[in-house]
């Protein structure tokens, strides 16, 4: 976008020497805001609403007795749409992390930001609750600027104190949920509810959650974005002039400047108000083109919208487009990168799909128990001992039972008839395997046993049954 430059001034670059948020000898700029106002983000406050209703409501939500999200790290256990997960089934979560990067990429390839700016919990949490918050407690921008240059009085100090106790609140509020997702919510109410002594772990890691998301919405803010989100350093490889963006249709708007001031002059419809850059969350010029820091809220689209109504000209100066839309004038179309993507996307779900729907509430290892060779029973019969390991995947006990699948010989369980397994649990046990001579004709022999709860058959297991060399 080499034509974008003021009236009578050169272009320069210089603003990609650093961030927007930093000056040049790199001191921290804080950002002031303008609060948006237009139908974008209108539709951002209401599916705000939605969100946060589906953060602090999911908690609660069960299906067949387990949290419909749950993501516990200390245990390695994880629950995504009530069906849980373990160590053992990391091939399947890595298969769907693998999933979610290919749809990244390809959403975009297509759509640039598009989730930064309206589903991002990052945005979503600083836009639409702190930053509104701040609003109420300190006013717009103009006075939250004269705030901070006043000197400190009654009124300062009180105001100020307001905002980060409420800050602190709801930073704390969150936590909680946050550690529902971790731990869930009944662990989360014997914190709240028992005393501190018995939950020191919990308490301390609600407290440090605390900390953070205070530290974050109330000083890191935007930084957190520009700085540490490797999202929005990953888009110059992911986007390309295709993707849709939010971006300053320069043609239109240049040469910009006020009509008033240059007179006779042939001037582009942006008059460089800089309502767009005020009203920016990340203190970007969306008109220098497209940027790291930029993460697509369409704050800038409302209020460049707002002033060209005041001026009766056309929306849409500043609006969704790809660089070509605005360049060329044509339109946003399936590349053969996105047809690319979609079709790894498309057989990653498969086999995914695949995956899920053949996975078994009950794995099961058996091996035969290593130093111990075939034993003879009587003179027509031989026998294995093998080593069962099982994994209880469902919320209930259960009593597996093992049987020899075709053929003549018996399975002789050590102990009990059946292997209990304690809901979400592990059980283990031994069991002899004796075949007739008969069958036997190698020194190894494939044999198949079915594991049954109850008369339900649950799966069916191989292994080599040792016997004498013919």
């Amino acid at each position: 976008m080499s034509e974008i430059k003021h009236i009578n001034e050169p272009l320069t670059e210089n603003f990609r020497d650093r961030i927007a948020t930093v000056d040049e000898s790199g001191k921290r700029k804080w950002i002031y805001a303008t609060k948006p106002s237009g139908k974008f983000y209108t539709i951002r406050t209401w599916l705000s609403v939605f969100y946060f209703i589906a953060f602090f409501g999911m908690p609660f939500v069960y299906i067949n007795g387990r949290p419909i999200f749950m993501f516990n790290i200390p245990d390695a256990k994880f629950i995504i749409f009530g069906k849980a997960f373990w160590p053992q089934d990391f091939f399947i979560f890595g298969l769907t992390m693998v999933t979610f990067v290919f749809f990244i990429i390809l959403f975009t390839a297509a759509f640039g930001r598009l989730f930064c700016g309206w589903a991002c919990p990052q945005t979503n949490f600083m836009e639409m609750m702190f930053r509104k918050v701040e609003y109420l407690v300190l006013g717009d921008a103009p006075a939250q600027r004269q705030l901070k240059n006043s000197p400190w009085t009654t009124r300062k100090i009180v105001k100020i104190t307001v905002k980060q106790v409420l800050f602190y609140l709801l930073s704390f509020i969150i936590a909680n949920f946050f550690l529902a997702y971790i731990i869930g919510i009944k662990e989360l109410e014997k914190i709240i509810t028992e005393p501190v002594t018995e939950h020191i772990v919990g308490f301390s890691s609600l407290l440090i959650f605390s900390g953070v998301f205070f530290a974050v919405y109330a000083f890191f803010r935007e930084q957190a974005c520009t700085v540490i989100c490797p999202y929005g350093r990953l888009q110059s490889v992911l986007l390309d002039k295709n993707s849709m963006i939010v971006a300053y249709d320069y043609k239109r708007g240049e040469p910009r400047g006020n009509a008033k001031k240059h007179e006779g002059e042939n001037l582009g419809d942006c008059i460089d108000c800089h309502q767009c850059v005020r009203v920016c969350p990340t203190g970007i010029d969306i008109r220098n083109g497209v940027q790291m820091e930029c993460v697509g809220c369409t704050a800038c689209i409302d209020a460049c919208n707002n002033i060209m109504d005041k001026l009766d000209r056309p929306r849409g100066l500043i609006r969704y487009a790809s660089e070509n839309s605005i360049a060329n004038g044509e339109k946003l179309h399936y590349t053969t990168r996105m047809k690319f993507y979609t079709g790894l996307c498309a057989l990653v779900l498969c086999v995914l799909s695949v995956l899920l729907a053949t996975r078994k509430d009950i794995d099961a290892t058996i091996m035969r128990t290593p130093g111990m060779l075939y034993q003879e029973r009587g003179n027509d019969s031989i026998s294995n001992l093998y080593n069962i390991k099982m994994i209880n995947k469902t919320i209930k006990t259960e009593q597996v039972f093992i049987k020899l699948n075709g053929g003549d010989g018996t399975v002789e369980v050590i102990g009990k008839p059946y292997i209990t397994i304690e809901k979400e649990g592990q059980g283990a046990g031994s069991f002899f395997v004796v075949l007739p001579k008969s069958r036997i004709h190698n020194r190894k022999t494939e044999i198949k046993m079915d594991l049954y709860s109850g008369t339900e058959k649950i799966v069916t297991m191989k292994t080599n049954f040792l016997g004498p060399a013919n």
